[in-house]
């Protein structure tokens, strides 16, 4: 099913798992195991962003020392901000911050409020923990100051902890900023605007998202999120097709990847036709079954069809060369892929984007610059 708001498009697909999530409640156990203790930890392990902490609606790039599995694709830089969220995109379009998001409790919170307001850092290596330290709500300061952090392990599991919640989330006004919690992920699109134009629109596709239920969201509550396996995750043709872990995957021999089209990489996945390769690979295999389990004999005849093919390209190429030096002025029958170097997508423009304040990206040197836009799609 799919529900469109602008030129973000919804896509709900509940038979797509990517992650399981429990919670634990004050009285359980696993709570106090789960929260990162940072105040234990020596000064040199735990940074107190400067800007982040003196500031109301600013976000910050920060680098990961290892690589971070986010709905399969890995992660080593992150943008954190002070609304209580972690912005994962390559780049800061407010439509794609509004679906690619790990948000612990994202809401108008100013660390400017107070000097014991702070964001703070912790990365040994295999854990980074952003904790949003006595942060306070914008213009609701006086009802008390919120203790929680995200913690994102290195193989995949996220951890929300909750030490304080001075106000229930149900409570917590949307209309100066959006309050969500859980995990989003999107890919944009690009789409014919019209069958007699060559223009192209531009359509952001929400393809997951994980919500809570946010009354469980109590001081001294928590969740953990556990990555289920993706298609991304296998490196060749026979696991992609045959692996029990996952299902509708198919390889991309072009790319060399394993998708089920469904991810970051979908408008590369098109536009280099690996959703026909798939169909033909597929075909390939229903006729006669991945070669491992068809025995010596038929790996022995799909090697020599290869080496055949091989022998039979060598030959044409010959062939080709000789007319060609035979022919000079004739253009030769051979045309050039161009690959497509720009890693980001071009900037969008949107209407209405007056519906809630802009955050601003700020470097390590103090310096601001516009860029991050607050993660909520105008209607």
């Amino acid at each position: 099913m799919r529900k469109k708001v602008g030129h973000l498009l919804y896509v709900e697909q509940p038979e797509r798992q990517y992650y399981r999530w429990q919670s634990f409640g004050p009285t359980d156990r696993q709570t106090e195991n789960l929260w990162v203790d940072l105040s234990t930890l020596h000064k040199s392990q735990v940074r107190i962003h400067g800007i982040l902490s003196n500031a109301h609606r600013q976000a910050a790039r920060v680098a990961l020392s290892f690589d971070f599995p986010f709905y399969g694709h890995y992660l080593r830089q992150i943008t954190v901000a002070t609304g209580g969220f972690i912005f994962t995109g390559e780049i800061t379009h407010r439509m794609l911050t509004a679906t690619q998001y790990i948000a612990p409790l994202m809401a108008n919170f100013d660390p400017s409020f107070s000097k014991n307001s702070t964001v703070k850092f912790s990365d040994n290596g295999n854990l980074f923990v952003v904790q949003w330290d006595k942060v306070r709500l914008k213009d609701r300061e006086n009802e008390g100051a919120f203790l929680f952090q995200a913690a994102l392990h290195k193989n995949g599991t996220i951890v929300f902890n909750y030490r304080d919640i001075p106000v229930p989330v149900e409570k917590m006004n949307s209309t100066e900023h959006p309050v969500k919690v859980g995990l989003s992920d999107a890919f944009m699109e690009f789409l014919p605007s019209s069958q007699i134009s060559d223009a192209r629109r531009r359509t952001i596709y929400e393809y997951h998202r994980v919500q809570i239920d946010t009354t469980k969201i109590l001081s001294g509550s928590a969740f953990e999120f556990t990555p289920l396996p993706t298609c991304l995750q296998h490196t060749s043709c026979d696991i992609c097709i045959t692996s029990n872990l996952t299902t509708g995957c198919g390889w991309c021999n072009t790319l060399q990847r394993c998708s089920d089209g469904i991810d970051r990489h979908r408008q590369e996945w098109f536009d280099y036709k690996c959703h026909e390769e798939v169909r033909n690979i597929l075909h390939v295999y229903i006729q006669t079954g991945p070669p491992n389990h068809k025995g010596i004999t038929e790996n022995t005849t799909i090697i020599a069809g290869v080496v055949a093919a091989m022998v039979l390209l060598v030959a044409l190429t010959i062939l080709a060369v000789y007319y060609i030096n035979k022919h000079p002025t004739v253009a030769p029958p051979f045309y050039l892929m161009q690959r497509r170097t720009n890693n980001y997508w071009p900037s969008m423009k949107f209407r209405n984007q007056g519906c809630h304040s802009s955050y601003a990206e700020v470097e390590l040197g103090g310096h601001e610059k516009e860029g991050f836009i607050e993660a909520e799609q105008c209607c």
